[in-house]
């Protein structure tokens, strides 16, 4: 189900917490209003739809891309400086973002992954993990 884009800085700065197998329907839910979105929107993180859970979803080919507890767990020396916009904040803003980064999550059944990924998608994901920690552009 679309759900509405929460733009309350102070419900967005505080962490979410970890997701779990309960957390099934939020996860589809953040892929639905992804995909409405889409045209204008390459990543959401649940907290952005009042779900203070560790969840995030990107784009990867056009099609929604969901990981649970994503952390990062490496990342490359070289990084770059990013004009980042979001849903929830007007305007854009500079990020310091990796140009490479290893992530593990867990997948919709809780299955623990590992994932290498570079570029605009690298940017995505460590945009959604910073919405997860609290940390706003």
């Amino acid at each position: 189900m679309v759900k509405p884009i929460v733009k309350d800085v102070l419900f967005l700065m505080q962490p979410s917490q970890p997701a779990d197998i309960a957390d099934g329907q939020t996860a589809r839910d953040l892929a639905d209003t992804l995909m409405a979105h889409r045209g204008h929107c390459v990543g959401l993180a649940a907290n952005m739809i009042g779900v203070r859970k560790n969840i995030i979803v990107f784009l990867a080919a056009e099609m929604p891309f969901v990981m649970l507890n994503p952390r990062i767990v490496s990342h490359s020396a070289e990084s770059y400086k990013a004009e980042e916009g979001c849903l929830s904040l007007n305007g854009t803003r500079t990020a310091t973002r990796y140009q490479r980064i290893e992530v593990v999550y867990d997948n919709m059944m809780m299955k623990p992954c590992k994932g290498t990924y570079e570029g605009f998608t690298a940017q995505i994901i460590q945009h959604e993990i910073d919405h997860c920690h609290g940390i706003l552009i």
